[in-house]
């Protein structure tokens, strides 16, 4: 399927791995313009070294609005503009009890899961309003909506974020500007690949056997047994940037494998 959407300009954080890098790699071959950017420069150009066309690779921090809007200039000093915004950046952040957690752990998942987006969408969405067409997709998570109890600093960002979104959504669709989320679960990555290699030393037990008895204990509802691949969520949100869903706004896409086990998002 054609997405109608060549020769448009994406902005993508945390474009140095996992949903952010097959996102990139997507839309590069349906020749978008790519704005990638992380916070590590080395890991950045090593990891989107062949991707289509010409990326502009710049590191910022995206919980401070200077850089954000460095960043969103050097963008518009290369390709004239920024249509799309993919932010996936963000963190786990601290677990355990949600009373014992510190207000550090709390504001550091609140400022890098949460108010990063407020500060991309901040850079970004006026231009897109101004020209009647835009795209901003934020990565949510099944915790938004199905939270697990010590992950609350996680959960707790994620649900803001889903909420911000919905209110953006209200307020910028009049104007061609689109919003939604896509909220994954259990994809692999190096965040999951972490959660299961720690769970593997604790168990005493093999990667792969603590992938499946995490599935078994923790994940029933995803009965295809097996963790994402960042490409699945990656197509997803191909689409939700595309030209092929210009009635889908203030939408939240599950895309979990079934784990979110509710009816409603």
């Amino acid at each position: 399927m054609d997405l109608a959407i060549k020769g448009r300009v994406a902005l993508i954080s945390g474009a140095s791995g996992g949903i952010g890098l097959a996102t990139a790699r997507l839309l590069g071959e349906e020749g978008v313009h790519l704005v990638l950017t992380d916070k590590d420069t080395d890991e950045l150009h090593k990891a989107c070294a062949g991707l289509p066309g010409e990326p502009l690779l710049w590191a910022a921090d995206m919980t401070n609005q200077k850089q954000v809007d460095q960043l969103v200039q050097h963008a518009v000093d290369r390709f004239g503009q920024v249509d799309i915004v993919v932010h996936t950046a963000g963190v786990t952040g601290a677990k355990g009890d949600p009373l014992e957690l510190s207000d550090d752990d709390y504001l550091e998942a609140w400022e890098t899961d949460f108010f990063s987006a407020v500060r991309v969408a901040r850079a970004t969405i006026p231009a897109m309003r101004s020209r009647n067409w835009g795209r901003f997709v934020c990565i949510t998570s099944e915790n938004a909506v199905q939270p697990y109890w010590e992950e609350a600093v996680y959960n707790t960002a994620k649900a803001a974020l889903a909420a911000f979104m919905k209110n953006l959504s209200y307020q910028e669709a009049k104007d061609g500007v689109l919003c939604n989320t896509v909220a994954p679960a259990f994809i692999e990555t190096g965040m999951t690949d972490g959660m299961m290699e720690k769970r593997a030393e604790e168990l005493g037990v093999s990667f792969e056997e603590a992938v499946e008895s995490f599935l078994e204990e923790e994940r029933p509802g995803i009965v295809q047994k097996r963790r994402g691949q960042p490409q699945e969520v990656a197509a997803a949100i191909a689409w939700l940037v595309s030209d092929r869903a210009s009635f889908v706004n203030g939408s939240n896409l599950r895309v979990d494998g079934g784990s979110v086990q509710a009816v409603q998002n």
